[in-house]
């Protein structure tokens, strides 16, 4: 594994190099496999990062959205992850896959999976509870190793129903980019990147992946050493 965190002032600077990366790697995956397939995330994250990231100087014809997960809510709800990405960079010329929730739960896992490319990269969110996509700690998906989409109807969090990547697709990812912002999840970052034996799924993502890059507002990153 490769692994690099970035630590910024704040959200507005982590954004100015959320989009410039974002540019060498869509640049660099459009010239080798002809497009560059991304799952965003939901939440603060997005909220603070997608409408920079809507200005970035890309092919946007070749630029592919997906997403880490959904809520299992009408696609135009205020608390689907698609319709926030797609009011921040729905104007770009992006083509969005979204899962179809108006199919049930497992419907909706099995369809998105089946229409799920390689991914350039993943955007991962984190909870103060150090979850990921819909991974949350202590939970049963946590175990599964076939499925690269699943789906639960139990979350800790409402909704209940969501679909979501699991490790083996995060796994499968070419990149994982962890957006992290806020004081209230220092510790959850300490544990990711400090602690070999972390369970939580934030770490257990990080551990995983082909290549893992951090990056965190101050707040967020002030329980690591300097």
């Amino acid at each position: 594994m490769k692994s690099q965190r970035l630590i910024f002032p704040d959200a507005k600077a982590l954004a100015r190099e959320l989009v410039e990366r974002t540019e060498v790697l869509a640049h660099a995956s459009i010239f080798a496999r002809g497009r560059f397939t991304c799952a965003l995330t939901g939440g603060s994250a997005a909220k603070e990062l997608y409408p920079a990231l809507a200005h970035a100087k890309l092919d946007w014809s070749r630029v592919h959205f997906y997403y880490g997960d959904e809520r299992c809510v009408p696609i135009d709800s205020v608390e689907s992850n698609h319709a926030q990405a797609y009011a921040a960079m729905g104007r770009t010329g992006a083509t969005f896959h979204h899962v179809d929730t108006r199919q049930a739960p497992a419907a909706a896992a099995r369809a998105y999976e089946a229409n799920l490319p390689p991914l350039d990269l993943v955007h991962l969110g984190m909870g103060p509870d150090g979850h990921v996509c819909s991974l949350f700690p202590g939970h049963p998906l946590l175990e599964d190793e076939v499925d690269r989409v699943a789906f639960l109807t139990d979350s800790p969090k409402p909704p209940p129903a969501r679909v979501t990547l699991t490790f083996r697709g995060l796994r499968e990812a070419r990149h994982l980019w962890f957006l992290v912002l806020g004081e209230g999840k220092r510790e959850a970052v300490k544990a990711a990147l400090t602690d070999p034996q972390s369970m939580l799924p934030a770490a257990r993502a990080h551990r995983l992946a082909a290549i893992s890059l951090w990056f965190l507002d101050q707040p967020a990153a002030s329980l690591l050493a300097a």
